[in-house]
């Protein structure tokens, strides 16, 4: 897995794409979520609890924080996956929103 390096226009420009899919994934699951500023997603679950996911500049990642623990994604060739263990992105984010009680969203 290698990195891409972006700049920081095909950064904002790739995890804008990422960021308004999710958007679109989460409507239609009909989960609770709020963009309380750009580059930010709050996703809302019944007990409270939040998983957030944003972009991050200075790092050109995505991060997300979840119950379960704290993600940074980089980009790769067509995506994103996870800096620690190489998972895709949507594949963890699926996974984490199953985990915190979302039931399903099919990224």
């Amino acid at each position: 897995m290698t990195r891409i390096e972006l700049n920081e226009a095909e950064f904002n420009q790739a995890a804008g794409a990422t960021l308004a899919h999710i958007e679109q994934v989460l409507e239609d699951a009909d989960l609770d979520f709020e963009t309380p500023a750009d580059g930010i997603i709050e996703i809302e679950f019944d007990d409270g609890s939040k998983i957030i996911i944003n972009r991050h500049g200075v790092a050109r990642e995505i991060w997300v924080a979840a119950r379960s623990g704290g993600f940074h994604f980089m980009p790769v060739d067509g995506g994103w996956v996870d800096t620690k263990d190489g998972e895709p992105f949507y594949a963890k984010l699926t996974a984490l929103i199953a985990l915190q009680g979302g039931g399903s969203a099919r990224f």
